[in-house]
């Protein structure tokens, strides 16, 4: 799927307590990483909105995660709903995922792998970083972070978090991430800047909300990156999104009765094979 980073100014502070920290804030960071983490393993199940632009396009779109992945139907792109071809592009996106098992295990494999990533990243915080106290702000610890020297990379996504500093934000009361900004402070060479290099001053931020007493979302993510891949082709990550509308789920949806949610379908329209759909889909196109 996606590889994730992110964003800016929170308003919680409904959430989060007006205390000073009582312990390192190396501590409350390695607390933080744990609380994160866990979530990942044990997480509700929601319906959400996603509102995301690039360079090329700007879409609206809603999610609704399943066991086996979340599944989305676009609602606008570049602010107007979709055409008859949009529309027919969706339906077969949406039967090829539904009726093959190699689809599925792709869409599967790619959500865990991006999962995997963002747990990759987040358990880097604790080691990669040294944090100082900065003060609050709505209540929030808000800690200030350049790179650990004694720390060593041993993979590329590392050696791009550890050239970062930044600023983190955690809640008191729940001692979780509520938002992390992060800068490049120099150029990341892959190679020994043969194979591409990534150029000082890209930024990511990340802000996430809670919406249970348990559970906390995503909630801004952005992702402003420049550099130079092999055979000096420039290469541009600009991201942006904005997550709302978080409703609960039942847990342990599978993908066919996430559809029926999703696109208020009957179940046996779910079920309905690609084959004959692109059938349908032909003759009615003589």
């Amino acid at each position: 799927m996606r590889v994730m980073a992110g964003i800016m100014a929170v308003a919680i502070g409904a959430c989060c307590a007006h205390t000073q920290p009582t312990m390192p804030v190396g501590q409350l960071v390695r607390e933080v990483v744990y609380n994160e983490l866990n979530d990942h393993i044990s997480h509700g199940y929601w319906r959400f909105w996603v509102e995301s632009h690039s360079p090329k396009e700007w879409l609206l779109e809603e999610f609704l995660e399943t066991d086996e992945g979340p599944i989305s139907r676009i609602e606008l792109s570049n602010g107007h709903p979709l055409d008859a071809v949009g529309r027919q592009l969706e339906q077969a996106r949406l039967y090829r995922l539904l009726n093959s098992h190699a689809e599925q295990a792709r869409h599967r494999q790619e959500y865990d792998d991006n999962e995997q990533r963002i747990g990759r990243i987040v358990a880097l915080l604790p080691s990669a970083f040294l944090y100082e106290y900065a003060g609050e702000e709505n209540g929030c610890y808000r800690l200030r972070f350049h790179p650990n020297p004694e720390y060593s990379a041993h993979s590329v996504e590392a050696r791009i978090i550890h050239a970062m500093s930044g600023e983190l934000w955690v809640s008191a009361t729940y001692k979780r991430l509520v938002r992390l900004d992060g800068r490049l402070n120099q150029d990341v060479s892959f190679g020994f800047g043969i194979l591409g290099r990534l150029y000082q001053g890209g930024w990511f931020s990340l802000q996430r909300t809670q919406v249970s007493s348990t559970d906390w979302k995503t909630e801004r993510f952005e992702l402003h990156m420049n550099g130079r891949a092999i055979l000096f082709k420039i290469i541009t990550q600009e991201i942006s999104e904005l997550r709302s509308g978080f409703t609960p789920v039942a847990a342990r949806l599978d993908l066919v009765k996430g559809a029926v949610l999703l696109y208020q379908i009957a179940p046996e329209r779910a079920q309905v094979s690609a084959a004959s759909f692109s059938a349908d889909r032909n003759s009615s196109n003589p």
